[in-house]
């Protein structure tokens, strides 16, 4: 399938690590100009020298060390990406702050990075975006937001508002061809994740939480990623205000 990304412009918020590094490859290898950005300025460099080896001819990759917590300088860079590119077509939210602890400070976290971190990017980058034949935003939730388990945690409640503030920006932005989408992974391996360092560190809760599914293995940054760059790609034009869930099972729910 032509996923109808060549020539495409695309930023990725927490472009260096795990999912967010699955998606910028799937990306360049696509055919698309890639943006990214992390707050390890070593890494998002290390990032985009790695990427620019693998982009086809006439796509360019660049990054910058931003935190998205900073209003200022997350729009500042979309901006300049923009201009730097010429427009923008696709916008990945992916940051998070993992936040686990039930405790002010962690909410406070996750409130700053996960909730006001996607908006900053969503509403830096809707002007570039309402400028495109095909517009998307797509941001990374989690199936911790749509079963209660592990107790009452903000990571599982922010993720959840995520989804609704998302479903709710694809309400408004669809009269202007623009889509807005949210991928839910569930256990994601890969060795400097939360899952890895589990294995590692605490493996009774990693057995059980392999157990949990179906499949007998947990699911790779590159099959989030999958999911991810179709659902942004003009591919997918008529998919808007959805949450598409990626977990090889592991939620037991109905979905309608």
């Amino acid at each position: 399938m032509d996923l109808g990304l060549t020539g495409k412009r695309a930023i990725v918020t927490g472009g260096t690590r795990g999912i967010g590094r699955a998606i910028t490859e799937q990306l360049v290898t696509e055919g698309c100009s890639v943006a990214l950005c992390a707050r390890n300025a070593d890494e998002v460099a290390e990032r985009v020298a790695a990427l620019q080896k693998l982009s086809p001819a006439g796509t360019s990759v660049t990054g910058a060390a931003v935190d998205v917590a900073n209003t200022a300088l997350i729009g500042s860079w979309i901006n300049s990406v923009a201009d730097d590119f010429g427009g923008l077509d696709i916008t990945i939210a992916n940051v998070s702050a993992l936040s686990g602890a039930p405790d002010e400070d962690s909410w406070r976290l996750g409130m700053e990075i996960d909730m006001l971190g996607t908006v900053r990017t969503v509403e830096a980058a809707m002007p570039h975006l309402e400028n495109s034949e095909c517009g998307s935003i797509v941001a990374v939730s989690s199936t911790a937001a749509l079963e209660a388990f592990s107790g009452p945690r903000p990571y599982n409640a922010i993720k959840a508002a995520v989804i609704n503030y998302i479903s709710n920006i694809a309400t408004v932005s669809a009269p202007k061809q623009v889509r807005a989408n949210t991928i839910s992974p569930g256990t994601v391996y890969f060795d400097s994740g939360v899952w890895g360092d589990r294995r590692r560190e605490q493996p009774d809760i990693y057995d059980k939480a392999l157990a949990l599914n179906p499949l007998g293995r947990m699911g790779t940054p590159a099959e989030v990623a999958n999911a991810v760059v179709f659902i942004a790609s003009p591919a997918a034009s008529f998919i808007t205000g959805a949450n598409l869930v990626v977990d090889g099972g592991f939620t037991r729910r109905v979905q309608y």
